[in-house]
């Protein structure tokens, strides 16, 4: 989709689009040498988000927060935890607005960096500034020969951080229903494979299949580069954002089936291609499903049936 190009004088003025967070701080990506070297410089918060695998090695000196934590319940995962319950989370992780925070994933595939780029996205939301993701994961900390430690986390200091959601990147589903019903505009942008935007085939706890009214899909997969699927690649996002029409001033809102996949087109084009207000939907179409509003490339009968003969949904 997108195949509408802008004209050569917009690839060029993306394509040297700062990284949004860099100036200001350790992020929005950092390498496992950099890392490395800001444990001792920096004092980052180093946010290991893998749950269960925390223990069998991680980054020294870091905070275990299963990705868990950032999610919605299991029959609308992508729904924002609420205000006061992140408050707690955050309190004791002993998160702060003014230290820097290091997120890391595992780092097998694209669909992993999603989970990265949905606590950052919370954490920006709730007024932490200072972010980076670790681009690889522990995968590529590991593949660095880098230092590690074994066992439980270390006892943390809690925070008196308080969590408001800024509305900032915030789309909510009122929000979305005005874009739907012309009330405003803004441009919808479906980070799911083509076949959950053709309605083929849908989440477990979506109530139907389809999409968004007036959509067009651009996978989260595309950012990363062919050579290693696990690495975010800049120089590829601020030609592909070029190439495809992505451009500061636009009104760009990314959804998914569940705020997951969408944080990584989120992340791409706020953070790394620095294009200002790019908005996720973190409930996303399993949410917005289940509200009963108008869907877009929704199967018919026959076509349903058919889907759920064949097992896709």
């Amino acid at each position: 989709m997108f195949h509408s190009f802008k004209n050569a004088c917009l690839a060029a003025a993306v394509a040297v689009l700062p990284m949004a967070a860099q100036a200001a701080g350790l992020g929005p990506l950092i390498d496992p040498a950099s890392l490395d070297a800001a444990l001792a410089t920096q004092d980052p918060v180093v946010l290991d988000i893998r749950g269960g695998a925390f223990a069998e090695g991680h980054v020294p000196g870091a905070v275990s927060a299963a990705y868990g934590q950032f999610r919605g319940p299991s029959d609308n995962p992508g729904s924002l935890v609420p205000q006061d319950k992140m408050t707690e989370v955050l309190r004791g992780l002993g998160i702060t607005t003014d230290r820097p925070v290091v997120v890391v994933h595992q780092g097998r595939d694209q669909t992993d960096f999603g989970a990265a780029a949905r606590v950052y996205w919370t954490l920006k939301s709730s007024g932490v500034s200072d972010l980076a993701i670790l681009n690889g994961g522990m995968n590529a900390w590991l593949k660095a020969g880098l230092r590690v430690e074994k066992g439980a986390p270390e006892p943390v200091s809690p925070s008196d951080i308080t969590v408001t959601y800024s509305d900032e990147w915030l789309a909510t589903r009122e929000e979305i229903k005005d874009i739907v019903d012309g009330k405003t505009s803004a441009e919808l942008v479906d980070a799911r494979p083509e076949s959950f935007w053709k309605g083929e085939t849908k989440h477990a706890a979506a109530a139907k299949p389809g999409t968004l009214p007036q959509s067009k899909y651009f996978t989260h997969d595309r950012w990363f580069g062919s050579d290693d699927p696990t690495l975010i690649k800049p120089d590829l996002i601020r030609t592909l954002a070029a190439e495809n029409g992505f451009e500061q001033g636009d009104k760009l809102v990314s959804f998914c089936n569940t705020g997951h996949w969408a944080a990584t087109n989120w992340f791409a084009l706020s953070e790394v291609a620095g294009i200002d207000g790019v908005k996720l939907y973190p409930e996303s179409m399993v949410g917005w499903s289940q509200s009963g509003y108008e869907m877009a490339n929704v199967p018919g009968l026959f076509r349903n049936m058919l889907n759920k003969i064949t097992g896709k949904y």
